[in-house]
């Protein structure tokens, strides 16, 4: 059998780099619902912790293996981007705790909304990716959109004080609600049930309020793909290592949130140094122009980011001891 075809280039990369890629994250997720979450349970802050030093280090050894075969330079920029979206994701966790919150989502159902969110994620991405890759491959000039944008983003996460989102206003939660049969209550792990339309009497389907919390979930990831892949393609500009970075990112934030979840007021005085992350990372490729460089270091990239986050997750942790206070 002739597997040449493997060699062929995909978006600059080997087909069978991107098939070995596909078939690793598929072996860890049918490994995390088939062996680990066979049976709907509650994750405990214990086990989200252990799980999601399992996904970091199998993230950070994908990292090592690119850094490998591709050069460190490729590997900086992996890890570059695996921090970033990382640490993005700690916005997105705060988000889906309201979603929960509003769909009164029993805890033992939740891991099976991330786990589905993880898989629409993964195309969502490929989608906004591989258009991200085309045009950028296409008109250099976008480069410096995304980056004057994370400058902006950065700047407004600062400067305006964004109040608490309400979920019972959102136009695509009253869309559903107007629009489609909408049980009141949940019904165990479904997302569809079958059952007589109180207004006929004719049976009928209607969409479970997990399944709403599933769609929301998925919503919130495409607004926040709005800031993380423009930052991850501020960076660097090969799709294998956006794609891959990002998903390895997101593929553990499941584990994450149960952890997260619970001690998210710790992590208040976070969003100022993602904000500056942002406009670093946006003001680097300008900064790179000024200075001559074909590219700002990717050494010096990967450190100032780290330090940037450290300091906010260490200034945090100091400033949140003790018992909660009120935001």
């Amino acid at each position: 059998m002739d597997f040449s075809f493997l060699f062929a280039e995909w978006l600059g990369t080997p087909l069978w780099m991107w098939s070995s890629f596909f078939v690793l994250v598929i072996a860890i997720l049918s490994f995390d619902l088939g062996i680990l979450h066979k049976q709907n349970k509650e994750i405990g802050v214990g086990e989200s912790i252990k799980l999601s030093a399992l996904y970091i280090a199998l993230g950070l050894t994908f990292g090592g293996w690119v850094w490998w075969y591709l050069g460190s330079e490729a590997g900086l920029a992996y890890m570059t981007g695996f921090v970033v979206e990382k640490t993005l994701a700690l916005d997105n966790v705060f988000v889906i705790a309201l979603i929960f919150s509003f769909f009164a989502v029993p805890r033992l159902y939740q891991h099976r909304v991330l786990f589905w969110g993880i898989l629409g994620v993964i195309v969502l991405r490929a989608i906004m990716i591989g258009v991200g890759a085309t045009l950028v491959a296409e008109f250099a000039w976008l480069l410096y959109i995304f980056a004057a944008f994370l400058i902006v983003t950065g700047i407004k996460m600062l400067v305006v004080k964004e109040a608490e989102p309400d979920v019972s206003k959102n136009v695509l939660v009253r869309f559903m609600r107007s629009r489609f049969n909408v049980t009141e209550e949940h019904h165990g792990e479904r997302f569809f049930v079958r059952k007589a339309n109180p207004k006929t009497g004719r049976m009928t389907w209607f969409i479970t309020p997990l399944f709403m919390a599933l769609v929301m979930v998925e919503v919130a990831d495409v607004i926040f793909a709005v800031d993380s892949v423009p930052a991850i393609f501020a960076i660097t500009t090969d799709p294998f290592i956006v794609y891959t970075s990002n998903i390895f990112a997101i593929l553990g934030l499941r584990a994450l949130y149960f952890a997260l979840a619970a001690m998210i007021h710790r992590f208040r005085y976070l969003k100022p140094a993602l904000a500056i992350v942002l406009i670093f990372i946006g003001s680097k490729i300008f900064l790179a122009d000024l200075l001559g460089l074909e590219k700002f270091p990717a050494a010096l990239s990967l450190g100032i980011t780290f330090a940037i986050i450290a300091a906010g997750v260490v200034w945090s942790l100091l400033k949140t001891r003790g018992p909660q206070q009120p935001a």
